[in-house]
């Protein structure tokens, strides 16, 4: 069985005053590992892999797989709009010790499905480490076609895909035309338990962050094909997934640490900036309803 299953949390990436907060990023991992997070993902849209210097993503995917220390999987973002860097960080990250990555399509330069293709071709061929193929055309301009997902599925060390469509249409063609040991992860919330009911195998979450043990838990109950559970957490969840996009992502979910405790400073890094006080009081209306704070 695949280990790519269940909750993994797209981990934020915790900066005071600017910097990569340490202490604050290790804090964060055992929390969600006490908790029943499935696995982690550093280094991807959550935390911020846009604004990280190489230096940075190279310590925080360090950071990462020494504090889990193989209690979880470690799934470390990789990708890159040049295919020589993403070979580069896909390199560093298997040298790390991690147990797989997460490569975004590359963006900006919208390639064809051809070039996608080959792109995904050159990395796997480059470093033999476990491949998880990210789609998600709402920052890239680009969309992996489930028939591309099948091409790149018969390559050895691709072994699944985060799809973050949120259209069940689409997922639901790469889940036919893949595999079957091919792991299919919603890249969208709101769509993981129904993504997993058609045949996924579970979620990397925004979500997570705030309520790793729910979204553990659902993602459990939707795998063992307890439905009643997983529609009943799937609506528990629900406006608190919604509250993780009122603004761009990570913003809400580094604020809501910030107000939880779990993090000393919620702010990003610019461009991004601090959620507007209306937003903000919607967040604190979501987290105090579930809870949270």
């Amino acid at each position: 069985m695949s280990i790519f299953r269940g909750a993994f949390v797209a981990i934020v990436t915790p900066f005071i005053d600017g910097q990569v907060d340490e202490q604050g990023l290790i804090d964060l991992i055992e929390f969600h590992i006490a908790n029943g997070t499935n696995g982690i993902v550093p280094c991807g849209t959550t935390g911020e892999s846009a604004t990280l210097s190489h230096e940075e993503h190279h310590r925080v995917v360090e950071l990462t797989v020494k504090t889990a220390n193989g209690r979880v999987p470690v799934v470390a973002g990789s990708g890159s709009n040049s295919t020589s860097e993403a070979i580069n960080l896909t390199r560093h990250a298997k040298d790390a010790g991690v147990d797989g990555v997460l490569m975004v399509s590359p963006y900006y330069n919208k390639p064809s499905q051809e070039g996608l293709y080959q792109h995904y071709k050159a990395v796997a061929e480059a470093v033999d480490v476990p491949i998880i193929l990210y789609n998600v055309p709402s920052r890239t301009s680009s969309n992996i076609l489930p028939q591309t997902v099948a091409r790149l599925a018969q390559i050895d060390n691709i072994v699944g895909i985060k799809e973050a469509t949120a259209d069940l249409n689409q997922i639901s063609e790469v889940i036919r035309l893949c595999p079957a040991d091919f792991s299919v992860l919603s890249g969208d919330d709101f769509t993981s338990m129904p993504t997993v009911l058609i045949g996924g195998t579970g979620v990397i979450s925004v979500t997570s962050n705030v309520a790793p043990r729910d979204m553990a838990e659902m993602m459990e109950a939707a795998l063992a094909g307890d439905v009643a559970k997983a529609k009943q957490m799937h609506y528990k969840l629900f406006p608190l997934m919604q509250a993780m996009f009122y603004d761009t992502n990570p913003v809400p979910a580094k604020k809501s640490l910030e107000l939880m405790g779990k993090i000393k400073s919620g702010t990003p890094r610019l461009p991004l900036c601090s959620i507007d006080d209306d937003s903000l009081g919607r967040l604190k209306g979501a987290l105090s309803a579930y809870g949270l704070i």
